[in-house]
């Protein structure tokens, strides 16, 4: 599956039931750190990986930024970065391009006026003071970002509820499985909204009986 068919797939799907559909998996998917946290809540970030490395220091991140291709996502190491590496003037450029959002493992800048615009951005921390711009680090590398490795080419998925990181081929075996989850979701929120109690709808109490008798056991819907 393309980079294009599966962005157009996860954009309809949320990081919880693809989470969720990674069991299936055994976990293969990387989730960041819940540190990484979007600066602005209600947009959807999906995308290949445009990797950057720097420390205290922004220069490698506008190389980055002049390099990366419409659609990727710049993500950024910042190596325990006490100064911000990222402002709202990359965030304006990644718009200018194209490009589908940033993650920032280090401190951002400028967040009133990045709540405002239209891109999924991501940072671990906010401060006010300034990085420098006298160094070239490394881009196009493997990377850590929110503890998780990220090479050149991955495809990032991040919502509210944080990111994720994978391969075109793991997002193409979980998409289906993902998007079963959200339909029973909805169908149980649909049945509840109508007075149905969750209970009714969970193998609850033979689950728990399984558990008190030393039997293998799964908690699962009855949808």
């Amino acid at each position: 599956m393309t980079v294009v068919k599966i962005r157009q797939q996860l954009l309809k799907l949320d990081t919880a039931s693809i989470c969720d559909a990674n069991k299936s998996l055994q976990g293969q998917l990387r989730v960041m750190n819940p540190a990484i946290r979007p600066v602005r809540n209600g947009l959807k970030l999906v995308g290949p990986a445009h990797t950057v490395v720097c420390h205290n220091d922004f220069l490698t991140v506008i190389k980055g930024l002049r390099d990366a291709e419409p659609g990727e996502v710049l993500v950024v190491d910042s190596r325990d970065s006490t100064k911000a590496v990222t402002g709202n003037l990359f965030p304006t450029e990644s718009l200018r391009k194209g490009l589908a959002g940033i993650v920032n493992d280090g401190p951002c800048r400028d967040t009133a006026v990045v709540r405002s615009m239209e891109i999924p951005y991501y940072a671990r921390s906010v401060t006010c003071l300034p990085g420098e711009s006298n160094r070239l680090f490394e881009t196009q590398v493997p990377i850590t970002c929110g503890g998780v490795t990220v090479s050149p080419g991955d495809i990032l998925f991040g919502d509210d509820d944080g990111v994720v990181v994978g391969s075109v081929e793991q997002f193409t075996a979980l998409v289906p499985i993902a998007e079963e989850v959200q339909r029973k979701e909805a169908h149980l929120i649909a049945e509840m909204t109508r007075g149905v109690s969750l209970l009714e709808m969970l193998n609850f109490d033979e689950h728990c009986a399984n558990l008190a008798s030393g039997k293998a056991s799964k908690l699962e819907l009855k949808v």
